[in-house]
């Protein structure tokens, strides 16, 4: 049996006609770029998330950049966060003149350990910058009360955990900024790049939209009163996310499933399964064990037909490129322990109940255990 790691093809079965209505209305009217899909969908995502503002951009990448960059920050100024996640949540920090401070994460969440902010924790920090990593909410009650006692900024990166929510509050509505992707293989997936920033402050959008049209003034559009970038979301990507948006909590509710139905076949494997909070703290966005022998088993589950990926073998701190920061091996001991054990399982929407039985049972094989 084929279980590819992820099947964007199954999840679009439902859609065709309408993404082919979509598609037509964007070329009827001709307006690709600014169009009124793009609006639309800037509209349907702010009314989804409970904010003032959503600002569309080009990528997840860019809503980071252009979200620290309209939040003030620049040269001399530090942004504490995690050592564990995507290169491109460090790397928007130095593109914007900044310099990125780790602290370990979490064994069992992945997620930055709140315990150690303090510690590195200056009169240069200006923010903190929690990754809800593979759709899992960071502990947001205690970063948001730390970040308002020493009055830091928080820019929270939602790449992953479009849809989930802490306390019954959206992720990417707790800070000063959320910075949404809609990489295709993301909770809320577009066809190509594409993303979006989150605030309740005017200002911070204001900004916002200016940086991502070339620094192109609200007021004369023949002015530009700012250095900014091309970072637009096309009207495409936007037609589409407007169709899948509506059954986003569904197909959130369905990698939930899927979890939940992993970990009771796997409890008697020799493996960490992630926890699955039933407050939709957890999005599952990606299902990831700590296993030994974790090549070896991702080796054999290849020749078993099931894809699966890691994230992520090296850490942001022993990059190549980010080795003149001065961090070390061992400097973050749990982060540098998951790097080798991490291992991501299909869990998308549309897997079947067989599949997933046919993974979880290929793992016990590999540890010689019974499901």
């Amino acid at each position: 049996m084929q279980v590819p790691f992820i099947d964007l093809a199954v999840q679009h079965e439902d859609l065709w006609e309408s993404i082919e209505a979509a598609l037509k209305d964007v070329f009827g009217k001709g307006q690709f770029i600014h169009g009124p899909q793009t609006a639309l969908f800037e509209e349907d995502l702010r009314r989804y998330l409970g904010v003032k503002h959503v600002v569309g951009v080009n990528s997840g990448t860019d809503a980071l950049l252009l979200a620290i960059k309209s939040c003030g920050i620049g040269p001399g100024d530090e942004i504490i966060t995690t050592p564990f996640s995507f290169i491109a949540t460090v790397d928007t920090i130095i593109r914007a003149g900044a310099r990125p401070v780790f602290v370990d994460i979490e064994r069992h969440t992945f997620n930055l350990d709140p315990n150690q902010i303090e510690a590195v924790t200056t009169p240069n920090t200006k923010a903190i910058l929690p990754v809800h990593l593979f759709g899992r909410v960071a502990a947001m009650d205690y970063l948001t009360a730390f970040a308002h006692q020493r009055r830091l900024l928080i820019i929270e990166d939602v790449a992953q955990a479009c849809g989930a929510q802490f306390a019954g509050q959206k992720a990417g509505t707790f800070g000063n900024a959320g910075c949404f992707s809609f990489y295709p293989t993301k909770t809320l997936g577009a066809a190509g790049d594409a993303g979006a920033i989150a605030t309740d402050n005017d200002e911070i959008a204001d900004r916002c939209r200016r940086y991502r049209d070339h620094g192109r003034s609200a007021v004369n559009p023949d002015a530009f009163d700012m250095v900014g970038f091309n970072s637009r979301l096309d009207a495409l990507q936007a037609a589409l996310l407007r169709l899948k948006l509506p059954d986003l909590d569904e197909a959130n509710d369905d990698r939930v499933a899927n979890a939940q139905m992993y970990n009771g076949l796997l409890a008697e494997a020799p493996v960490q399964c992630p926890a699955v909070p039933e407050d939709r703290s957890h999005v599952m966005n990606y299902y990831t064990i700590l296993c030994e022998n974790r090549d070896q088993l991702r080796a054999y589950l290849q020749e078993q037909g099931i894809g699966t990926s890691v994230y992520y073998p090296v850490p942001l701190h022993l990059q190549p490129c980010h080795l003149y920061l001065g961090y070390r091996a061992g400097n973050f001991p749990v982060c540098e322990e998951v790097c080798q054990q991490a291992l991501s399982l299909p869990v998308y929407p549309g897997l079947t109940r067989k599949q997933i039985h046919h993974v979880a049972s290929a793992v016990c094989a590999f540890y010689g255990v019974r499901v």
